[in-house]
């Protein structure tokens, strides 16, 4: 039987859920980061300003910049004090109002981020490698559907663009939470050798290209996250766990600790694993293309 992402009815659909414009500190106008993203093949994007003063609290309206084949999703990444290190906090808040109220007075990380929540979002923790998050940041915002576990802007400006640690952790911890790869593109680098976009992106499972669909997809978990490969498919039949996917060079599963199971080959498109390991826990596939780009599947959780 197929896991839901790959058995739920639908197409995929190639999206970016963050990134910034002028409207923050971004350096290209909100018009041309989503011509840019529809001309590179994107179905869609959330356009995810800083929802600070500094910049007067932007939810920016892209549905001008809507076609009949590439949509947006309203959104922000928020801020408040103050992590267990003194930071501002950073939250990824997809499907967001036009009339989201700015910060209340004294409000924590924690109170926007349940404010996003109670309006609807899909809420992710972004780049906590980047700026230190500890478990017990993540402990204070509980509804989070998500992690970044590869955040391409704080990879290729400061290589720290990692989460899947803090998501392992968090699984071990019991919490059931996705993963997440985006490119938080501010356009700083923008050559062809050296660009902060178009570096991790999520692939959502929908039965239609539109910003509801989307976002429900999203809070079931119904999609997967990819630097380039493709996964084709998961399906688990009794004890054992199969994948399909794009030519690579090594399919793993991981789990608990140092509990993973792993093949490599050359140009491998299929693989089949023991589950037994993993019974009563979670695992999580990654496949690795000959170019070491990953793709990730979001948990699961073998009976």
């Amino acid at each position: 039987m197929s896991v839901d992402a790959f058995s739920a009815p639908g197409t995929f659909y190639r999206g970016n859920l963050h990134t910034h414009s002028t409207r923050s500190d971004g350096k290209i106008s909100p018009e041309e980061v989503c011509k840019r993203y529809r001309e590179r093949g994107y179905d869609f994007i959330c356009l995810s300003d800083h929802f600070m003063q500094h910049y007067d609290y932007p939810i920016v309206d892209t549905t001008p910049y809507r076609t009949n084949s590439f949509t947006t999703i309203l959104g922000a990444e928020c801020h408040a004090m103050a992590t267990e290190a003194g930071e501002h906090w950073h939250i990824l808040a997809v499907g967001l109002p036009l009339d989201f109220e700015p910060n209340l007075p004294g409000e924590t990380g924690p109170q926007i981020a349940q404010r996003c929540l109670n309006a609807g979002a899909f809420v992710a923790i972004p780049h906590p490698e980047w700026y230190g998050l500890t478990m017990a940041d993540a402990a204070t915002i509980p509804g989070a559907h998500a992690v970044e576990v590869y955040n391409h802007t704080s990879q290729v400006r400061q290589a720290r663009g990692g989460g899947a640690y803090y998501l392992d952790n968090l699984l071990t911890s019991g919490r059931r939470i996705n993963a997440l790869a985006a490119d938080d593109a501010h356009w700083f680098l923008d050559t062809d050798q050296n660009r902060d976009a178009f570096g991790g992106w999520v692939m959502v499972k929908a039965e239609q290209n539109e910003p509801e669909a989307l976002l429900a997809s999203l809070k079931n978990g119904h999609y997967y996250s990819t630097q380039g490969p493709t996964i084709d498919n998961i399906a688990v039949n009794g004890d054992t766990l199969t994948v399909e996917c794009s030519k690579s060079m090594q399919i793993m599963v991981v789990g608990r600790g140092s509990k993973n199971e792993a093949i490599s080959g050359v140009d491998m498109t299929s693989a089949e694993f023991p589950l037994k390991k993993f019974a009563g826990d979670w695992c999580r596939v990654m496949v690795m293309a000959a170019d070491g780009k990953l793709a990730w599947s979001n948990p699961i959780y073998p009976r």
